[in-house]
């Protein structure tokens, strides 16, 4: 099928790419030319604008908006809905609050256009290779688009899991196990790190990878970064972009305040934002400071976040 896409970010971009060398033919737009340029070159039609974008799909139209969460998404289903028709489907695939994700929904059946929420995992890396998809609308608009999720995805990384919602509902708590792993990661390094035997990280995390109970894709990406600098000593030890120690809105935020409405306790989730909240406060040499250089580090990897000192 024929798919429109709007978002050429690091995450967009990157699908996008992917789904061309699958054999599906898309539709590109972008705010800034120079991604949709890139896109064009490896085979996607590229827009002028979302007019045109629009123009360019045939009826019942499919249309995947990659953007950032928040208003930039609003603004453009406002300008998307008078220019669509009944039977046309809209793919929400930004990291998306659940509850906006619901809302959207509810303005946009208004209009008999369809819509369907993604939540994608995986980071850019995975975007290019093969994401992970959490996938929530209608059995119907899932089948619709089974063929382009079975494209984007890496072999069998997509599941459709219930109504409008439930994709961005399971992203939403796969980000605060996301935080609370990776705190873990970083602590467990910090105690061999201040421990009496000089440990190798290097061969420490590599036969943690072969077969251990706590090999994950995220201990992989931690020796990715000690690979590339044994001391980890251009990484910032505030957790967050370019070391300013500002995390994104959101992410675990979004799951703890969920589980408090529901009753559920999350200790370990919500240490481990207290620790990213805190962490521009650590001092760079101390334990803290390591465990926090850990977590920044592995950010670094799958996020291609700024992790460095600043």
């Amino acid at each position: 099928m024929k798919i429109g896409y709007i978002g050429l970010g690091r995450m967009g971009k990157n699908m996008v790419l992917r789904l061309l060398e699958q054999g599906q033919e898309v539709v590109a737009w972008n705010r800034s030319s120079g991604p949709i340029q890139e896109v064009v070159v490896a085979g996607a039609t590229g827009a002028e604008s979302i007019e045109d974008l629009v123009s360019k799909l045939e009826a019942p139209r499919t249309i995947w908006l990659m953007l950032t969460a928040g208003e930039a998404i609003d603004e453009v289903i406002n300008k998307l809905l008078p220019l669509l028709e009944p039977g046309d489907l809209i793919i929400e695939g930004a990291n998306s609050f659940y509850k906006d994700t619901l809302r959207r929904y509810e303005k946009v059946k208004t209009t008999l256009v369809h819509f369907m929420d993604i939540g994608v995992s995986g980071g850019p890396g995975g975007a290019r290779a093969g994401a992970c998809l959490m996938i929530g609308g209608s059995e119907e608009d899932f089948k619709r688009i089974k063929e382009v999720c079975r494209a984007v995805a890496a072999p069998d990384a997509y599941q459709h899991l219930g109504p409008v919602g439930a994709g961005h509902f399971a992203k939403m708590v796969h980000n605060g196990i996301e935080y609370g792993m990776m705190e873990s990661i970083g602590e467990g390094l910090a105690i061999l790190k201040h421990s009496p035997f000089e440990y190798n990280f290097i061969k420490l995390l590599d036969i943690y990878m072969h077969r251990s109970v706590v090999e994950s894709r995220l201990v992989g990406w931690a020796w990715e970064a000690f690979k590339e600098d044994p001391e980890l000593a251009n990484i910032s030890s505030s957790i967050g972009s370019g070391g300013s120690g500002k995390r994104v809105p959101g992410e675990a935020d979004w799951t703890l305040d969920v589980a408090k409405e529901i009753g559920v306790n999350t200790p370990a989730i919500e240490d481990a934002v207290r620790v990213r909240e805190n962490s521009g406060n650590d001092p760079e040499d101390s334990p803290e400071g390591f465990r926090n250089k850990v977590i920044s580090a592995m950010r670094g990897q799958f996020g291609q976040h700024d992790v460095k000192k600043s």
